[in-house]
Parts: structure tokens; sequence; C-alpha cells
């Protein structure tokens, strides 16, 4: 079993910046794929950017040369750097672990319980 637990969300101005971090349960196997994904109110969840276990990366075209995913293995640990916020970037940020298939895709078997991120104009 994987838990994982993000958090760094937070309220911004349009044009800043957060960071956010997800930490993954002790003693699980560290070398997932994993992703971020958001959910806005009334909206689906949609995957923002993933992680393969080579460090290969992938992004939403919404947030490409803005977002930055990366993972730090020795401590459990995935991030999220978001720059040049937007108010339409403003949702509910979920991280994930172990896809059915690799990618953007919400099939994955572990995740968290969100982080909300709001951006004001």
């Amino acid at each position: 079993q994987v838990s994982l637990a993000e958090s760094g969300g937070g309220s911004v101005e349009a044009g800043g910046s957060l960071r956010l971090t997800c930490t993954r349960s002790p003693y699980s196997y560290n070398n997932y794929p994993m992703a971020w994904f958001r959910q806005a109110p009334g909206k689906e969840r949609e995957g923002v950017a993933a992680i393969a276990s080579d460090g290969s990366t992938d992004y939403a075209d919404s947030v490409k040369g803005r977002f930055t995913i990366s993972k730090d293995n020795a401590k459990n640990t995935l991030y999220l750097q978001m720059n040049s916020l937007k108010p339409e970037d403003t949702a509910m940020y979920y991280c994930a672990a172990d896809p059915v298939d690799y990618g953007l895709a919400p099939g994955y078997n572990y995740w968290g319980q969100g982080t909300q991120v709001t951006v004001s104009s």
C-alpha cells in the first residue's frame, strides 16, 4: 500500500508561483511513475504533468513552459513547481502513483487527498 500526501497549495495572485510537494509513505517502492492532476469545480479531473521511472516527463499543453515536475526518490517526494500562474489554474491538485498506463490519463492506483490552489486576477 502506498500513501500520498500533498502540501504547498495556497492563494496567489496571477503571475505568482507555488511549489507543490507530494510525500510518499516510506518503505514503499520508490520508483513508480507519478503524476499531478487537478480538478476544478464542475470539471473533470485532468492530468497536468507526469514523470516516468526513467525521469522523462510529460505535460499538458496548458502548462507547458510554466510548470515543472520533478522527484527525489531518496526523499520519497514528488514536486510540482508552478510559475506564471493564471486564474484558470485554480483547482484542487492531486498527486498519483503507479499508473495502469503511464501518462496523463487518470488511471493511477494510488492518490493523495489533494491541496487547493487558488489564483486571483
